[in-house]
């Protein structure tokens, strides 16, 4: 499981992380250019660029489904900024203060925090698909790689986040099995305890789909929310789920069910609908998507 490590600073002042999206700017910014994946990484300024955190899923404090019209979205807006002021503390950033569209103002304490990248390229966004951490992270060899295991993913801001319940899990091919199952477990723990999104957590049991900007005032599966929130405002804001399991099919989103080791296209076939309300039928851990 080799990584490509990268050491930089985070810089956060004028962006919107969350829980899982922060801005990086690694010291030689010509790395970018290495990376492969389905899109070059999106360079912001003087060779920075969003990192996505690999193997976890926060509350959204913003979401805008791409070319669909309609108001941004939010989830429940405490539990997401506790995982977005979680994510920066970690990385070392003292309470930050916000615009109220989210945005960092300055100053922030420090301007700049040191941290590393562990990648192996780029999302469909331009994304880098990282772990990450504060300070310089782990020892690499003479090509700047990394044989990442599950001892060093507990060093990483993502398992501090997942441990804690902050943030949920979702695992994509990109992720090694060995380092999947051992944040499985990860959150696994964190869930039964239950701490931070698992005390409230609805995906399973189900959630009322409103109108824009929330769409569902529960605490749910943020994959989940994006797709009940990308199909609210495909409907003009109309709630009705009477179209959402086609909406799902023809999303077509790819994954497959581990406990099944089944392949499948369309979330649908995870979803049901009853009324006004909607489930997800599976763990989501139990669920590696596709890109």
């Amino acid at each position: 499981m080799s990584y490509l490590r990268i050491r930089g600073e985070f810089r956060i002042v004028g962006t919107r992380p969350d829980g899982d999206t922060v801005r990086f700017y690694p010291d030689d910014p010509s790395v970018w250019a290495t990376l492969s994946g389905p899109k070059p990484v999106e360079i912001h300024g003087p060779g920075g660029a969003n990192l996505r955190l690999e193997g976890i899923d926060a509350l959204e404090t913003h979401f805008k489904p791409p070319l669909v019209a309609g108001p941004e979205l939010h989830q429940p807006t405490v539990p997401a900024g506790e995982a977005a002021a979680a994510l920066l503390r970690i990385l070392g950033f003292e309470p930050v203060n916000r615009t109220p569209f989210g945005f960092v103002k300055a100053p922030t304490t420090p301007p700049a925090c040191r941290g590393y990248v562990l990648t192996r390229g780029t999302d469909t966004h331009g994304r880098v698909i990282a772990f990450t951490g504060p300070g310089d992270g782990p020892d690499a060899d003479a090509t700047g790689h990394v044989f990442l295991t599950p001892d060093g993913v507990h060093e990483t801001a993502n398992h501090a986040l997942l441990a804690a319940g902050m943030v949920y899990p979702i695992f994509y091919r990109t992720l090694f099995p060995d380092l999947r199952e051992d944040m499985r477990a990860t959150a696994a723990k964190a869930a039964a305890t239950p701490v931070g999104v698992w005390k409230d957590d609805k995906t399973l049991s189900g959630t009322e789909v409103i109108g824009p900007p929330e769409v569902s005032k529960d605490v749910i599966y943020p994959k989940f929310y994006r797709r009940i929130g990308e199909y609210v405002l495909l409907n003009d804001g109309d709630p009705s789920l009477t179209g959402f399991l086609d909406f799902l099919h023809r999303k077509a989103d790819k994954f497959t069910l581990l406990s099944a080791g089944h392949f499948s296209t369309g979330l649908d076939l995870v979803i049901e609908v009853d009324g006004t309300k909607t489930r997800w039928t599976h763990p989501v851990d139990d669920i590696v998507f596709d890109e």
